[in-house]
């Protein structure tokens, strides 16, 4: 059964790409594209030409994930209804989203980090620059998703 999934944060443009790029390169390499749609998002108006940021790109570059033509967009409410799963990275994004979607009648809305039995919030790397650390925190995500969708 096809799984679609959206990564979302405030830019869209370092952890949710991340996030979407790392994914697919997973189920890419376990044969398993086909069962899922992944794209991420924003919760915040994003630039009209916001592309991944440089640091993000860099990091999953030298982690061999590939990364494509991303440029940012912003979550709209249609994304309900399009997406099985709205994953944030952490608490604002999670009200934001609920902001953005009202009430979550389907239980799509989740936090990363909580597919790996954590509480704790992805720490955006656009202010912390510790794009290792964000990298190892989303790979614990989405090991444990993939394990809940398996």
């Amino acid at each position: 059964m096809m799984k679609r999934i959206l990564f979302i944060d405030s830019g869209n443009i370092c952890c949710s790409v991340m996030a979407q790029y790392m994914l697919q390169t997973m189920v890419d390499s376990l044969g398993r594209s086909r069962d899922f749609v992944i794209d991420s998002a924003s919760t915040s108006r994003p630039r009209p030409d916001a592309e991944i940021y440089p640091a993000a790109k860099e990091k999953l570059t030298d982690m061999n994930v590939p990364v494509g033509d991303h440029i940012a967009r912003q979550m709209t409410w249609d994304d309900y209804d399009r997406f099985d799963y709205l994953i944030g990275m952490d608490d604002r994004n999670i009200d934001d989203i609920r902001y953005i979607v009202g009430s979550d009648p389907d239980h799509k809305i989740f936090r990363l980090a909580s597919f790996a039995g954590s509480d704790k919030e992805i720490e955006d790397p656009w202010y912390t620059e510790d794009f290792d650390a964000a990298y190892q925190d989303i790979q614990e995500g989405l090991m444990g998703l993939l394990n809940r969708l398996s």
